[in-house]
């Protein structure tokens, strides 16, 4: 790790600002545990390999760089200069040796994304390029590098792909069922893997604060006068702490959809982690290195994985999760406990004499929004996903 300044000359990529590089870093470094666990399951899906294997061949590389080529406008020293330099700026710091390339493509929906086969190529709404700020920007085109150095980019352009395909085949039952079953399962990693990308973000960026303002305009738009940031993390508190069971169950319901999570869940997981001794430690220089990744262990990985949602279950306020932990605890009276968190009943808060709360008590966690407007949080509709 080593810091680098604007003062440095011949032509090489450094940052606009003093901040901290990163050299050889491993995207294991950033990415959420339920990144990797929910890549691992995916890919021991049933039929899923063989899937893989002949979409990678139906989708040449060359299709798509031909499609944006002809239909948007390549970023580069003569054209949106300023997002050339960002994007060098972020593969600098995250030791990207090979800059993707990089298109502006018309659009009024804030989104952005990173697909392809062989190289990503990031995509980026003029939507989007009119939201944000300087800063705001760089965390938006560090997190979509970040997607390029976690390999994403090819998963995402297969569920793009795949979506389109189960609109035309609904009228296959079977056919479309099959297809349906990868698309959720994509979505369910995709979802997990933005919360990777985001904390890539907050590396190339280092600024918690832009990455907060970004996040917050996806939701509400180039109002900044009329937000706040604070706020707008309650807002992540009050959803995964507020109603009874049958909330949580809409929320399930409401996110299964979706290709981004929740914007002010992104936003209050990001915050946790800028927090933590985790990201402290990768400032400090402290972080796995890429030619170390040959040794890692898949097994480790489930048990990071596993470990990260127990506390999960044990620590989150959320009336199902709570539920989850009494099970798993053995707690008592589970048809009553079922009763009270349906109807919003009882001590549902969890250390009263009813047992209703885990044992441990608990406190809160969050997540994100998908956006089907935004950086990486957009959907997969229209003609750009989202900030990936």
């Amino acid at each position: 790790m080593t810091d680098d300044r604007n003062e440095a000359t011949g032509g090489e990529n450094v940052p606009s600002r003093q901040r901290t590089r990163f050299p050889g870093i491993s995207s294991r470094a950033y990415e959420h545990p339920a990144d990797r666990s929910a890549l691992v399951a995916l890919r021991k899906l049933s039929g899923f390999d063989t899937v893989f294997k002949a979409l990678s061949a139906l989708l040449p590389e060359r299709s798509l760089r031909l499609l944006f080529l002809s239909d948007s406008v390549r970023v580069g020293d003569t054209q949106f200069a300023h997002l050339h330099a960002m994007l060098r700026d972020a593969c600098y710091i995250l030791d990207l040796e090979k800059v993707p390339a990089m298109y502006v493509t018309q659009d009024p929906r804030p989104n952005a994304m990173c697909i392809g086969l062989d190289e990503p190529i990031i995509v980026v709404t003029t939507g989007l390029v009119e939201l944000l700020d300087e800063e705001e920007m760089r965390a938006v085109v560090g997190h979509e590098v970040g997607h390029a150095l976690s390999g994403h980019a090819v998963y995402r352009t297969i569920l793009l792909f795949l979506t389109s395909l189960a609109v035309k085949v609904a009228w296959i039952p079977l056919g479309n069922m099959a297809i349906m079953a990868i698309v959720t399962a994509l979505r369910e990693w995709f979802r997990k893997s933005e919360l990777s990308a985001d904390r890539a973000g907050l590396l190339v960026g280092q600024d918690t604060r832009a990455s907060m303002r970004g996040l917050m305009k996806i939701a509400g738009g180039n109002h900044l006068h009329e937000m706040n940031v604070d706020a707008f993390l309650e807002q992540a508190k009050e959803y995964e702490e507020g109603g009874d069971l049958r909330d949580s169950v809409l929320k399930i319901l409401n996110v299964l959809p979706r290709t981004h999570p929740f914007t002010t869940v992104r936003a209050a997981e990001l915050k946790k982690w800028s927090e933590s001794r985790d990201y402290q430690r990768i400032m400090d220089g402290h972080y796995p290195r890429r030619d170390e990744d040959k040794d890692t262990s898949v097994t480790d990985s489930f048990r990071d994985s596993a470990t990260h949602y127990a506390d999960t279950v044990r620590n989150s306020k959320d009336p199902l999760m709570k539920l989850v932990g009494d099970i798993a605890g053995g707690a008592g009276d589970l048809g009553g406990k079922l009763r009270d968190r349906f109807t919003g009943g009882g001590n549902s808060g969890g250390n009263g004499k009813d047992g209703a709360g885990s044992k441990d008590g608990g406190s809160g966690t969050a997540t994100e929004r998908d956006a089907g407007t935004g950086t990486d949080g957009a959907d997969g509709n229209g003609k750009g996903p989202a900030r990936d």
